[in-house]
């Protein structure tokens, strides 16, 4: 930026001069001038004012200036006392009240009167996993020192804590996530015909798991590899955009196969309608998919391929020709007389295929070294042992070949012989070539295409991707709480962290990370002089503004508070 000097010469030929404050832009490859302000004529030019501002400037980048103390004289010099970022909170907030969430939960907060506002206590936190997660004790000073949040300018640790405890009572059957569910469901026009539901498990950094009755952090199968620490079950239902429906919790060591009636019971009151409901192999036992063939329920169920059953064999072994879905899906249907109401598909990704082909050709090349090198090892014992006449030691080759046997992944190629040797199993590599590249569906829905089942199924990867999230974006664990209530308030506030960022990422079209980076360049910079304090934002880059207005939020406003000494 700099001052230029403009002229105009009158008609009695007099030459009026005019000073502004200009900088220059590159448009098209070529340097413009763009004007920012007009100081007016030269004549009248207010040279003191351009001299507290030329001071203030100085002071600002905190280098020396000779007139510092006219300006201080003039009272007039204005002091940056505080910038914080508000560009993310101010995208969260839109959303927030676009979708509705703060009358759901007035509305099932009920008109208790608090002394602090619930509400933008909840929304801090909801904020907070989704800018920078952290305990809520981290993120109290967070939410007063860290970030401009509309609407709350501090708030403490205890207050958090209590407006936890009032989300989860209010939640007791689960009347929040229906409220805040139809209310994004009604502004998003979400059309609920499939419904993706899983489970995840998450670890606490504890020595033992809870022994009393009833007890929530337990030992259980961990789908995080840590057997080892307790954890809880969580369950996550999401329509096909991804968009989160409901969130449950169970103690950890709660079986996949026995939640599923539960989940069914649990949306049965929400008037979703009809709806086909697909999970993954955990969940396909014939009762769990003959509970929800209840009151006109249909599913899309993974089935076991190596399990032994005589549905899957007959279904797998039938003859048929492959339907193109896409370039890597081809489906074939099946119909079984043993299971009239159940039709089964056969799905094939012959680029799967191939990589399945490539890995365990490379498991039997390393099998079929790993048990040469232990030929060759006994018989090289057995010479030595023959010529020092002693009595040959086998414990060692032994040991070998009982880990290969024990190894989870190399042991399926493996069979062993009745002296104890290993072999590989040629047939066994026969059978598991004939499924390279295939999984099996089964339906109860008699009016879905092969196709629509099949990429139906391949949607759930959205509740896989929103558990990705959940422990990663939003980070999820560590979980800094011991109480049953203040876990599943904490599984809530991420759930609703989730909610924004779903559909945020929907309407921009693009990852959160790239949108909370850009908005995260706006801040509220405080000013302080003379005459009080103000504090003004930032402009938005040309990025943070479509973000914005993709979401059909107003920028945040240039001037957000002003007090008068």
């Amino acid at each position: 930026m700099y001052l230029r000097a403009t002229q105009r010469r009158n008609r009695d030929g007099s030459v009026v001069r005019y000073v502004q404050l200009a900088h220059n832009r590159r448009v098209d490859g070529v340097t413009q001038a763009e004007v920012l302000v007009n100081l007016g004529r030269e004549d009248r030019l207010d040279a003191e004012g351009l001299r507290r501002l030329v001071g203030s400037i100085n002071r600002y980048l905190g280098e020396p200036y000779a007139g510092d103390d006219v300006v201080e004289q003039a009272g007039d010099a204005l002091t940056v006392i505080d910038s914080r970022p508000v560009g993310t909170a101010w995208l969260l907030d839109g959303l927030w009240r676009q979708l509705g969430v703060d009358t759901a939960l007035a509305k099932v907060l009920g008109g208790r009167r608090f002394s602090t506002d619930v509400e933008r206590v909840l929304f801090a936190m909801v904020a907070n996993r989704a800018i920078d997660p952290m305990s809520k004790l981290a993120s109290a000073e967070w939410a007063s020192n860290d970030v401009a949040l509309p609407g709350l300018d501090a708030m403490d640790e205890d207050q958090a804590y209590r407006a936890m405890d009032l989300l989860v009572a209010a939640d007791a059957q689960a009347e929040v996530q229906e409220a805040v569910f139809f209310a994004v469901a009604d502004l998003l026009n979400l059309e609920v015909d499939l419904l993706f539901f899983d489970t995840t498990s998450t670890y606490f950094e504890r020595d033992s798991e809870e022994t009393d009755e009833g007890g929530f952090r337990r030992y259980g199968h961990s789908k995080d590899h840590r057997p080892d620490l307790p954890q809880i079950v969580i369950g996550l239902a999401v329509t096909r955009e991804g968009i989160p429906v409901r969130v449950w919790c169970w103690p950890g060591n709660t079986n996949d196969q026995t939640i599923l009636p539960e989940v069914k019971d649990g949306l049965r009151g929400w008037r979703l309608g009809r709806v086909v409901t697909v999970v993954d192999r955990g969940f396909s036992s014939d009762a769990n998919l003959a509970y929800l063939t209840r009151a006109g329920g249909h599913w899309i169920a993974g089935e076991r391929m190596r399990d032994g059953s005589a549905d899957a064999l007959e279904a797998l072994a039938r003859q048929g020709r492959y339907q193109t879905v896409r370039d890597n899906l081809r489906v074939k249907e099946v119909r079984l007389d043993r299971s009239p109401a159940k039709r089964w598909i056969v799905c094939h990704n012959p680029a799967e295929a191939e990589r399945d082909k490539a890995t365990r050709d490379a498991v039997i090349t390393r099998l079929e070294a790993e048990l040469d090198a232990i030929a060759k090892a006994r018989a090289r014992d057995a010479t030595r042992a023959q010529k020092a006449k002693r009595k040959v030691s086998d414990a060692a080759h032994r040991r070998a070949e009982c880990a290969l046997r024990d190894h989870p992944t190399l042991s399926r190629y493996l069979r062993q012989l009745p002296s104890g040797r290993l072999r590989i199993d040629r047939a066994a590599i026969r059978a598991e070539a004939r499924l390279d590249g295939k999984y099996l569906l089964s339906t109860s829905d008699p009016d879905l295409t092969a196709q629509d089942v099949a990429l139906g199924y391949k949607n759930l990867q959205e509740a896989e991707r929103g558990f990705r999230d959940l422990k990663s974006t939003l980070e999820l664990r560590p979980v800094f709480h011991r109480l049953e209530p203040r876990i599943h308030a904490h599984v809530l506030l991420c759930w609703l962290a989730l909610l924004l960022v779903r559909v945020a990422e929907r309407r921009c079209h693009t990852t959160w990370r790239r949108i909370a980076t850009e908005l995260g360049r706006v801040h509220a910079v405080t000013l302080q002089g003379s005459a009080g304090t103000v504090t003004q934002t930032t402009p938005p880059s040309d990025a943070a503004a479509s973000f914005l207005g993709a979401c059909g939020i107003d920028p945040p406003p240039r001037i957000t508070h002003l007090h008068p000494a």
